[in-house]
């Protein structure tokens, strides 16, 4: 079923969405499957940010949509679908991150790779240097504060948006990110 790609201010697909949720509710597989094509690329982008791991972004994505499937005849709409998935998705990274918390190695993160003809070696250990200790920074903060920074920062959401993906208020959200910003600025004061 090909429906026409109309955005909602959120960056969701509300008016064919909700056709598109109640006719997966009533065991629409192909409904189902045009939602998950249509959300899964943001969903994933932003599981990858939050766990610095496309593996375990792909897996947190996937039984978040497994997840939906089966709860999807609960689904009574008092938000979109994309913001109910993101916060399915966002609470999946959450319990990820806080699972494996002591044990995370920053060595493991894939190193950013700068094009070899536009920038020399030395800009190249710099930018290295800079990524690597971003990610301990962002090590550093909460779950729930780098959760809703990705949301705010990364993903250029609105505070209500993530207020409704991480299932908190608006000055929770604006409390985490000033926080998180804060932690970040002081980590990364070199670099400034």
């Amino acid at each position: 079923m090909a429906v026409p790609d109309t955005r909602d201010g959120t960056g969701g697909f509300s008016t064919d969405d909700s056709l598109l949720v109640a006719r997966a509710a009533e065991g629409d597989e192909q409904a189902f499957s045009d939602l998950v094509q249509r959300h899964a690329p943001p969903l994933i982008r932003l599981a990858t940010r939050m766990l610095g791991d496309r593996t375990e972004a792909d897996d947190a994505v996937q039984d978040a949509f497994i997840s939906a499937w089966r709860r999807l005849p609960d689904f009574r709409q008092r938000s979109s679908f994309a913001t109910w998935m993101y916060r399915i998705v966002t609470n999946r990274c959450l319990n990820v991150l806080r699972a494996r918390r002591p044990t995370s190695a920053l060595e493991d993160a894939a190193d950013v790779q700068a094009p070899e003809h536009t920038v020399s070696p030395h800009r190249i250990a710099e930018a290295r240097d800079a990524v690597r200790e971003l990610r301990e920074a962002l090590d550093l903060l909460s779950p729930e504060q780098r959760a809703c920074w990705v949301l705010r920062e990364l993903d250029g959401r609105s505070y209500e948006f993530v207020a409704h993906a991480v299932g908190i208020s608006q000055e929770a959200v604006r409390a985490r990110v000033f926080r998180a910003r804060r932690s970040l600025t002081q980590a990364m004061g070199e670099w400034r």
